[in-house]
């Protein structure tokens, strides 16, 4: 099975359009390599998936034949994605949404400093 068709078969994407577009921008890795949409998927293959700032990993455990419940994904496909990648992304919304509402323009140069002061607390608190 393509790699496009398999994406859309566990749901990882809304149409087959959407999953090939993501091979061809290089979003997609099977064992460590960049493919096209065309590669073809086999079992206990490790998959890469980078949507949404997140990079997703799984492992593909069997081939479907089609378009799958969202109940039965995990017959197929079994998630590995690291718990600190959904942490990050939380830490990401919370930082954007913390000091400027939607539609209020560009940060100043004072906002920014305070961001970036803060990031590197975040960072000096990781490494400790």
């Amino acid at each position: 099975m393509r790699i496009d068709q398999f994406l859309w078969c566990v749901r990882y994407f809304k149409s087959r359009n959407i999953a090939s577009n993501a091979c061809k921008k290089g979003q997609i890795k099977i064992n460590g390599q960049v493919v096209k949409p065309s590669r073809e998927v086999l079992r206990q293959d490790q998959l890469e998936i980078r949507k949404n700032q997140i990079i997703y990993q799984c492992t593909v455990l069997d081939i479907p034949t089609s378009r799958v419940g969202a109940k039965l994904v995990a017959i197929y496909c079994m998630d590995t994605t690291p718990r600190e990648a959904f942490e990050n992304q939380a830490i990401q919304q919370l930082s954007q949404d913390y000091y400027r509402q939607k539609g209020e323009g560009r940060p100043t140069k004072k906002d920014r400093r305070e961001l970036e002061e803060y990031l590197d607390e975040e960072k000096e608190k990781v490494e400790d």
